[in-house]
């Protein structure tokens, strides 16, 4: 068997700070993809949003990931870099803290995860964007 490579490019609305489970369109890609076993490159087009894996099952996660990042970085201090309101550095700085990709073992064509993971974009940002992110599927 030969290495097959397949990309597609995920359109994300977000709703602003929050995150967003992209694991069903994550999961779809790979379907498309028809790769059985390989790896799946997941990478975000952006640097004030992020990707996580982090448990899909109890909302009060993600609402404490949340809560501790606001008072990690928070709005309120002085940054240089304030081009688009107080949201605009902390969001870059809170990107940095995770991260901007992911890569998943794909297997039996499906994506490999634990029983309570997702795939999440994480928006920084307190408005909405329509953020980008790459998907990128190899193996046989």
């Amino acid at each position: 068997m030969s290495m097959k490579f397949y990309q597609e490019i995920l359109q994300i609305p977000t709703r602003g700070k929050c995150l967003h489970n992209i694991t069903p369109l994550v999961d779809k890609v790979v379907a498309n993809s028809g790769i059985q076993t390989g790896l799946c490159t997941v990478f975000i087009l952006h640097t004030s949003a992020s990707l996580i894996i982090q448990e899909n099952a109890d909302p009060d996660v993600l609402a404490d990931l949340s809560n501790f990042f606001q008072k990690l970085v928070p709005e309120d201090a002085y940054y240089l870099h304030s081009a688009e309101g107080k949201d605009d550095m902390p969001s870059h700085i809170r990107s940095v803290l995770t991260k901007t990709s992911e890569n998943l073992i794909v297997r039996q064509g499906r994506l490999l995860l634990g029983t309570w993971q997702g795939i999440y974009v994480w928006e920084h940002r307190s408005r909405s964007y329509n953020r980008k992110v790459a998907v990128h599927v190899q193996g046989e």
